[in-house]
């Protein structure tokens, strides 16, 4: 693995109504701590529902992960509530940023939190061109990735759907969704 002195740290963007944006960034992370790097996993929407991602970072000791949000935020029923626990997970990224201790750092559906108007794109997007070092590499997911946030990432997937097994009545399944 190369020294931080020597890397070029990338910001990724998954993004799109497609599947797979938070699964690509997982990929990533689990390479990346196969490297040796440290990695942080920060979940805005996904709380205490329990992911094989999540079983799977505990085998690794390079993984730091907190899922924090309130649960499936469509469903809400107290959307301050929502708003104040995505504005106290931002802060902890700042921090997690901040602190220089990971290589890589995956803010997994806080474009969502920008949908919805909880955090500004242009607040996100100031941040990392201010504090991230050259050496990290952050990646941020979720439908509706702002424009700022586009702008500012070096590499930018859009997922879209052309066919899900939800549509044919066939449920989440464990192993494959989580």
């Amino acid at each position: 693995m190369k020294r931080r002195s020597r890397r070029r740290g990338v910001i990724v963007v998954n993004t799109g109504e497609g599947k797979g944006k938070s699964s690509s960034a997982f990929g990533m992370a689990f390479r990346a701590a196969a490297w040796g790097m440290k990695v942080c996993v920060i979940q805005f929407i996904k709380g205490k529902w329990k992911t094989g991602e999540q079983k799977a970072a505990e085998r690794f000791p390079n993984i730091e992960w907190h899922a924090l949000g309130d649960g499936f935020t469509w469903d809400t029923k107290n959307p301050e509530q929502d708003i104040a626990t995505s504005r106290a997970i931002w802060e902890l990224c700042k921090q997690k940023l901040k602190s220089g201790e990971y290589d890589l750092l995956v803010w997994d559906e806080i474009n969502y939190c920008c949908g919805y108007g909880w955090i500004e794109g242009a607040e996100i997007a100031e941040f990392l061109r201010r504090e991230r070092p050259d050496w990290m590499h952050v990646i941020l997911t979720g439908r509706n990735a702002p424009p700022e946030v586009i702008e500012v990432a070096h590499t930018v997937t859009e997922m879209r759907p052309i066919k899900h097994a939800y549509d044919a009545g066939i449920q989440a399944q464990q192993g494959i969704e989580f």
